[in-house]
């Protein structure tokens, strides 16, 4: 069986590091008492940072910011 490469693990290293960024960035954000970003939203920006072939951290806020936070 072939594993696909977005479970080899330096690309589960990177998410786990993309999830923290994003989690303690958006995670905690309120708005009037209620979260201002899903967790949803969040994996789902985690999952496609390293899905499209990104290999570091670096860029991933804007990322969010730009693709993600506007549907929240």
């Amino acid at each position: 069986m072939e594993h696909s490469w977005l479970y080899s693990p330096n690309r589960l290293y990177l998410r786990e590091k993309v999830l923290k960024i994003l989690l303690s960035k958006y995670g905690s954000e309120l708005n009037d008492g209620v979260p201002k970003y899903s967790n949803q939203s969040i994996y789902e920006c985690a999952h496609d940072w390293v899905s499209q072939g990104n290999g570091t951290i670096h860029g991933v806020k804007q990322f969010f910011e730009d693709n993600y936070a506007k549907s929240n």
